[in-house]
């Protein structure tokens, strides 16, 4: 039976320190909260009944096992499960911490409760307050559990392996154990002169400079086609738009392989078309030629996608005020000025947000690149790290995984594109007029 608490606040240390001691324990002997404190005490019981298995957990994540080559190969020590099951273990303790949190503030809660009015709750109030205060943390703590497990813990993953030498040949289990191996893959990547720290800093520079040109092409290509067809008071502007809005509409993956065999160096239809007319004498390396290839991934780019910022312009230009047009006519402006000093800014201050999605969207933007160009054509460091002159990061990292199994230099890259990206959108996110005004 539940022990008389004083109701002037003067036990809330002994909650404090009982709550502490075991899960549900102010619930049992205090609060005469039996069904509460039951499910708190049950699932400390379970924690602590699993601890030797966490331990062994935690244990194989921090040696990622042994090599016995004397056992058959299922019988060996895989390392990477090993690793996932060791940070599903971390997972688990981590809500059970906060489980552990919310039942001392739960309990302090209801003691303060029990102050304030003088009397314990009865069960049907618990049963209430679960349905009503508390059914938010009961809602949210399913898709929170599945978000660790399912989010958080593939993410950990894949920045843990950048810390170890999981790659091919010689560390890919069963066959053999993998190793933590430190920094070590972030030093050969980013310094060294080594073919690998050459290939990658080659691909992070045309990924930037593919990021920025896609982006900004893409953007004012269509803001241009938007102010002409809303200047021009064209007749049959909705067929224009419709036209236009085609190579956005069609999957990436048709039109991308289309255009490969239109430019195919050999016998391309743009090449035949251009010898016909007399134009060209020697068929052009559209997609064999390292900077006119990086050119062509761009135009082809600027072909699909403008059709998008198009229609996002014209509905931002629904939304400026007549007036502001009227009342610069008359003052003499001209449509030039017009468009510079009150559609871009205006424009402008609608869409950024979208800019900058659409920038840290081209930094990954796999489609384009593996299905126009593979990542041809070949560069000097190619016979090693098989970075073609045209790949960015994300397609690099495809070829490190599936062709070449380096998974810790994949794992360093997605790394480094997150640390380098995340903070950088966030910034330019929130110095954004949009985001610091809130409406036009």
């Amino acid at each position: 039976m539940a022990k008389e608490l004083p109701a002037d606040g003067s036990a809330l240390k002994k909650i404090k320190i009982t709550s502490r001691c075991f899960m549900g324990l102010s619930h049992l002997l205090y609060l005469r909260e039996y069904i509460k404190g039951s499910l708190f005490a049950a699932l400390e019981v379970l924690f602590i009944c699993l601890i030797p298995m966490f331990v062994r957990k935690i244990v194989q994540l921090v040696t990622l096992g042994d090599p016995h080559p004397e056992l058959p190969l299922l019988k060996r020590d895989n390392s990477i499960f090993m690793l996932i099951d060791g940070i599903l273990a971390l997972s688990v303790i981590a809500i059970f911490v906060i489980a552990y949190i919310i039942s001392v503030k739960s309990a302090e809660k209801s003691y303060n409760k029990y102050c304030a009015l003088k009397r314990f709750s009865n069960q049907k109030n618990v049963f209430h307050e679960l349905l009503g205060s508390s059914f938010t943390v009961l809602g949210l703590t399913p898709a929170v559990i599945m978000l660790i497990i399912f989010v958080v813990v593939p993410l950990v993953f894949s920045v843990a392996v950048a810390f170890t030498n999981y790659s091919a040949p010689n560390h890919i289990t069963p066959n053999n154990t993998v190793d933590w191996v430190g920094v070590s893959n972030f030093k050969s990547l980013l310094s060294g002169g080594t073919n690998w720290s050459v290939g990658f800093g080659r691909v992070a520079l045309w990924t930037v400079i593919w990021a920025f040109a896609a982006t900004f092409t893409c953007y004012f290509g269509g803001l241009l086609i938007a102010v002409m067809l809303n200047e021009a008071k064209i007749k049959f502007g909705s067929i224009f738009r419709v036209i236009f809005i085609l190579p956005y509409a069609v999957p990436a993956v048709i039109t991308m392989i289309t255009w490969r065999n239109l430019l195919n160096g050999t016998f391309g239809t743009v090449n035949k078309t251009l010898m016909s007319l007399g134009l060209i004498t020697q068929p052009i390396p559209w997609l064999g030629s390292p900077v006119l290839a990086q050119v062509m991934c761009i135009v082809i780019n600027l072909w699909a996608g403008f059709g998008y910022f198009m229609m996002l312009s014209m509905g931002s230009m629904t939304a400026i005020n007549g007036d502001l047009y009227e009342a610069a006519y008359i003052d003499g402006a001209s449509g030039g000025q017009v468009l510079r000093k009150i559609t871009l800014p205006l424009v402008l201050f609608q869409t950024m947000p979208q800019i900058i999605m659409s920038f840290t969207h081209n930094l990954n933007n796999f489609g384009i690149i593996f299905f126009l160009t593979g990542g041809t054509p070949t560069a000097k460091d190619s016979s090693t790290t098989l970075a073609g002159a045209t790949d960015i990061l994300v397609t690099w990292i495809y070829k490190l995984t599936i062709t070449l199994l380096k998974y810790h230099y994949a794992s360093v890259i997605a790394v480094l594109i997150f640390v380098v990206m995340a903070p950088f959108a966030i910034f330019l996110f929130r110095n954004t007029r949009s985001y610091k005004e809130g409406e036009l």
